[in-house]
């Protein structure tokens, strides 16, 4: 039983069920008095409150996906490069794409086929999410993501165009399931562009936690995960690689809810000439250690600096500001980072540019957080550029037993990630 199926859930209340009825059935044998009857009385109470309590973590856990696995809840994470995980034809393609080291491989559904309101039909009208697994060059990452294809990209009028790209983040111990479920990404997007308020966006759902179940923010750990690396470098290497994206900055936005909107302006602030762009949902301005974790900035000579250089506003007093534009959310009754967020939009300065959504009320949660998408999507879609370049013509080479497709010519299947 996986750790997120319903199976486990039911089996979990079941349980559960069962050991409440045997403690009312059992409790009056245990209330004569002495230390074993007791001992047997907390013991009974004990057993029972913890079936419980494991059934109701079961349960939010399968609604919220915090854990993909039991591997995940326990620490054992295999973080070493992976071999295709569907089915290759005998050429070794699928869908007439060389999957033979690529950077972004098809996966399972991970959870996606429990997503509502995702396009179905003709991608030509209706746009598609993928399943994808991210595979870091660099780090030796591989991430799970969704990623959003807008209709015009199955298009013959695009066929050569590149097309704009924001990467949205989840928070921790979140998942993509919460990105595509909670957050609405794709189903936003789709919406705003379907009525002409966003232009042809490419979203990709993917988490910044890289090494579940430790919480590594947007960091490089010194002799640990790369976290930063793997988003600022891998991930946009893999996506170039097999999706029509734009390569210049301009056309990169990444976005983020908690601690992946902490994640979002880190990216962003250090890294412009990757992301130009970003929103953040309820972030920090800070990164710091705690029990989640661990010492995310080793020690010795360099620990004061990169202690540093992850604190936004000694950021923006101490460095030169970068040219990016920034949107910060929070609500001015129910969050506790209101102040926090004030004082950041007070210290931006050009030619780094700022935007603000501060409700009235809101609580640190999804309700609050897709009450706030539409806006930051629209606001996205003003700062990215249209990547003005065109994929090259090129006519599909043999090579070997596999078939090499160049960029700007399709496969004829949709099965996976296209070129």
């Amino acid at each position: 039983m996986g750790l997120t199926s319903e199976t486990t859930v039911y089996v979990m209340a079941a349980v559960a069920v069962v050991c409440v009825a045997l403690l009312v059935w059992v409790w009056p044998r245990l209330a004569s008095p002495g230390v074993r009857h007791v001992l047997g009385r907390l013991t009974a109470i004990g057993v029972t409150q913890v079936t419980i309590i494991a059934a109701f973590a079961c349960w939010l856990n399968s609604s919220y996906q915090f854990f993909g696995s039991w591997g995940e809840l326990f620490g054992n994470v295999d973080t070493a490069p992976v071999g295709v995980t569907q089915a290759a034809d005998h050429n070794g393609t699928i869908g007439g794409v060389s999957v033979k080291g690529a950077l972004v491989q098809p996966a399972g559904s991970e959870q996606l086929n429990r997503v509502s309101g995702l396009p179905t039909g003709d991608p030509a009208v209706n746009g598609r999410v993928e399943s994808v697994k991210v595979i870091g060059r660099r780090t030796g990452v591989v991430d799970p993501a969704f990623v959003y294809l807008p209709p015009q990209y199955f298009q013959k009028a695009y066929a050569r165009q590149r097309f704009p790209v924001v990467v949205a983040l989840s928070g921790y111990p979140g998942s993509i399931f919460n990105l595509a479920q909670y957050l609405r990404v794709s189903q936003t997007a789709g919406q705003l562009q379907k009525s002409g308020q966003m232009q042809p966006t490419i979203m990709v759902m993917i988490r910044p936690t890289i090494a579940p179940p430790r919480d590594t923010e947007c960091v490089n750990v010194p002799g640990g995960p790369q976290t930063e690396t793997f988003l600022a470098k891998d991930l946009p290497q893999a996506l170039k690689s097999v999706y029509r994206i734009g390569h210049d900055a301009g056309a990169w936005g990444v976005m983020g809810y908690s601690s992946g909107g902490t994640c979002a302006l880190q990216l962003t602030m250090r890294n412009p000439h990757v992301y130009t762009t970003a929103a953040a949902l309820s972030p920090d301005y800070r990164i710091k250690d705690d029990p989640t974790t661990g010492n995310l900035f080793g020690s010795g000579l360099g620990r004061v600096n990169r202690v540093n250089g992850h604190d936004l506003m000694w950021r923006l007093k101490h460095l030169p500001v970068p040219q990016v534009s920034v949107l910060v959310a929070d609500s001015k009754h129910g969050e506790r980072g209101y102040p926090q967020t004030l004082a950041f939009i007070k210290a931006v300065k050009a030619p780094m540019r700022v935007a603000s959504i501060l409700p009235e009320s809101g609580s640190h949660n999804f309700p609050t957080w897709v009450r706030e998408m539409p806006a930051a999507l629209k606001w996205m879609n003003q700062q990215l550029t249209f990547p003005q370049d065109v994929v090259p013509r090129h006519v599909p080479k043999k090579k070997g037993n596999s078939t090499v497709r160049a960029e700007g010519t399709e496969p004829k299947s949709t099965t996976g990630p296209r070129k």
